[in-house]
């Protein structure tokens, strides 16, 4: 059997086509505002495919599993109709952290590179955080012996600044945004507006996180240590929040590019920053995952439990 998986985001698009063993038979990038309407990628991508068994797309946005909006793009998804148009017996739609989550059980050991090993409890929650064009959280429940995995928007969640220099940043925001959210801060285009805030000119991420590596820009120095602050504060707040002894686990494409060739001591001592529960921290496992392609391989594995279920 063949399914098909997809990671739908609001810069790029991945597609893949998998075997029943797993094996990734297919498998194509797309710059996702090239497309109008996702039918139409789909329809380039699948122009000389059939019989697939199952289909399951991870997309940057809520979804009830048959219908959704990508919150970046006019993209309106209804599974029903895809699993018509394109001869998919089972469809599924999830949110693109979701998907994340799907696809940490296939991790090898090399793609996880451990911040803080902490005191790991196989009983307890997980979490799992990224940025991206947009700022994913998923959390991982163990139930009756396997994971129960529960969707969300935690990206939205106000953002908390927690330093004068990151209150002064709140205010820079607020009077061009209204209400500040955490996902202006810690994503790609966040980035960006850290390097604006601090004086510096339009540039984009990638920009920013060359000139950092290089070490020949002051200002993005410091835009990329605010930005690690603010990533570490957030996800010290998700392990709060989930007490997830189980792992934090920061996934998304600008953390799996830049996190391993950067001081990650910002992030580390915001994460720890908790005030009365503080004494917590030490004990949550804290891990990077540098596979860029997390959501797109826990597509195919939803697609897979799903065509063969």
């Amino acid at each position: 059997m063949i399914f098909l998986g997809g990671d739908l985001g609001g810069t790029k698009t991945l597609l893949a086509l998998a075997d029943s063993d797993g094996r990734i038979v297919r498998q194509r990038r797309y710059a996702s505002a090239d497309y109008p309407d996702f039918a139409d990628l789909l329809a380039d991508f699948l122009a000389n495919d059939s019989n697939i068994a199952a289909a399951c797309f991870g997309l940057a946005g809520p979804t009830d599993g048959r219908s959704a909006q990508l919150t970046y793009l006019p993209w309106r998804l209804a599974a029903d109709e895809i699993s018509h148009r394109f001869a998919i017996p089972k469809v599924t739609l999830v949110n693109d952290f979701a998907a994340a989550a799907h696809g940490l059980p296939k991790l090898a050991p090399e793609q996880v590179l451990t911040l803080q090993a902490g005191a790991p409890d196989a009983d307890a929650p997980r979490v799992i955080l990224g940025a991206g064009t947009g700022l994913g959280v998923a959390g991982l429940l163990p139930v009756d012996g396997g994971l129960r995995i529960v969707p969300g928007e935690g990206g939205h969640f106000g953002f908390a600044p927690q330093t004068p220099e990151q209150g002064e940043l709140w205010r820079w925001l607020l009077a061009q945004r209204g209400r500040v959210t955490t996902e202006d801060i810690v994503s790609g285009p966040g980035l960006t507006r850290l390097y604006a805030f601090l004086g510096g000119p339009a540039t984009t991420p990638e920009a920013i996180g060359t000139a950092t590596c290089r070490g020949d820009d002051a200002l993005a120095q410091t835009a990329l240590r605010l930005w690690l602050e603010c990533l570490g504060a957030f996800a010290g707040d998700l392990a709060l929040h989930w007490l997830a002894r189980g792992g934090v686990y920061v996934a998304g494409g600008i953390a799996a590019k830049l996190l391993p060739q950067v001081d990650c001591a910002p992030l580390l001592a915001a994460f720890h920053a908790k005030r009365e529960h503080a004494g917590l921290m030490p004990d949550m496992p804290l891990h990077l995952v540098t596979d860029a392609e997390l959501g797109l391989h826990g597509a195919l594995a939803v697609a897979a439990k799903q065509g063969q279920g």
